[in-house]
């Protein structure tokens, strides 16, 4: 295993695949045109640009023409939200919301407190799973919007999308729902599960980095979010990004048509990983349901370690994963997600999330957890909090 990445931090971005690299680069040198243009060269792009549009749209079973592209994620969720917001006001200012979702939902849900407008954050309980029965309390007859994300990017906990989306409908209510880590990974169907909005981004699932897109259903009536031309049927103006355009819809056909075989072979490896944790690491908490959950998804905290120091001595080994305790932000509070899951934050502190990809191997996983357990041992036996509690235990 020697000078090898082992890399498990895919909820964070995904490495871009050879055939989606291929898909796109005739769009820098060869088909280089506007698609706006009326010559060839312009058809060409506009095109390819239909093209991927379709290929996005199948993944969710949605009509192409519902498909809005973006810079990306955040992009999407800002305009889900905003012009939601704008739009409604007359109607009401009352969104509801989880604690759990993505920064791209939650500071944007507080950008628009400060217009005005009232959020409603719904608990979570300790798979960080959102109880139907509190979207229905929090109903009232100004919600104007309900988002909730489908798949928690931390501890990979599936919410239940259908029937939060069967509520909305029932009440006239509009439901956009974050699918960022969902999008490509799970079955989803717009209709089933009736949804209205839906973001998507295209690093999440080997595409390239700064395209996404919005999902907005034929008939939902919201402004668009960047003025200027006429591009995406008038909904968000700008020459669009053709070759990432291009890369995104390649990748959306290869998840799509090998979702079934990668769902099966990331659980079964994600169950032996976290079977391997639970089983040689003492005093360690997975994070997150164990039955609704994303196929590549592990999350684990760690007794009486700091997630920091331990991130650092993986990634001296090779090892790339990711921690809810954000001190190289310049901020000491642990994951938000795991304190509304109900951990205290020195256990918190201690955590470590690994995500899987196609290329993830048992071997990469054996490797992983050996190291982990030298790694833990290690830091367990520099801490004073540790010491004591043995002591205690004794």
């Amino acid at each position: 295993m020697e000078n090898k990445i082992i890399y498990l931090d895919n909820a964070a971005t995904t490495k871009v695949s050879q055939e989606v690299v291929d898909a796109m680069l005739p769009f820098f040198t060869e088909h280089y045109g506007n698609a706006s243009a009326v010559y060839s060269v312009g058809a060409e792009a506009k095109g390819a640009l239909t093209g991927a549009r379709e290929e996005v749209a199948k993944v969710i079973g949605a009509k192409p023409e519902e498909i809005y592209f973006t810079a990306g994620g955040s992009e999407a969720d800002n305009w889900a939200l905003k012009a939601t917001a704008e739009y409604f006001k007359d109607k009401g200012k009352h969104i509801i919301t989880s604690k759990i979702e993505h920064h791209a939902i939650l500071h944007t849900c507080q950008y628009l407190e400060k217009q005005g407008y009232e959020v409603t954050y719904l608990d979570v309980d300790e798979d960080g799973m959102v109880r139907l029965e509190d979207v229905k309390a929090a109903i009232r007859p100004d919600t104007i919007l309900i988002s909730i994300m489908f798949a928690n990017n931390e501890i990979g906990t599936i919410e239940p999308i259908k029937e939060i989306g069967a509520l909305a409908k029932e009440n006239g209510i509009l439901f956009h729902t974050d699918a960022v880590q969902a999008f490509g990974q799970v079955p989803i169907n717009v209709d089933e599960m009736n949804i209205d909005m839906l973001s998507a981004s295209g690093h999440k699932l080997n595409g390239p980095k700064g395209i996404g897109m919005l999902y907005i259903r034929k008939g939902v009536k919201i402004r668009s979010f960047v003025h200027g031309g006429a591009q995406e049927r008038k909904r968000r103006a700008g020459t669009e990004n053709i070759p990432g355009i291009v890369g995104f819809g390649k990748a959306c056909e290869i998840a799509r048509t090998t979702m079934e075989e990668r769902m099966k072979k990331e659980s079964e490896l994600r169950d032996y990983l976290i079977n391997r944790l639970e089983k040689e690491i003492p005093y360690t908490k997975i994070n997150g349901s164990r039955t609704n959950r994303l196929p590549n998804n592990v999350n684990a905290c760690f007794r009486f370690i700091e997630g920091e120091s331990m991130l650092i001595m993986l990634d001296q080994k090779g090892i790339c994963g990711s921690s809810g305790s954000a001190c190289t932000s310049g901020s000491l509070d642990p994951s938000h997600v795991l304190l509304a899951i109900g951990l205290p934050h020195e256990i918190a502190h201690g955590s470590l999330r690994l995500t899987l990809s196609a290329e993830t191997t048992k071997e990469d996983i054996d490797y992983t957890v050996d190291e982990l357990i030298k790694i833990i041992e290690r830091l367990r036996s520099m801490s004073p909090l540790y010491e004591d509690f043995v002591k205690k235990q004794k």
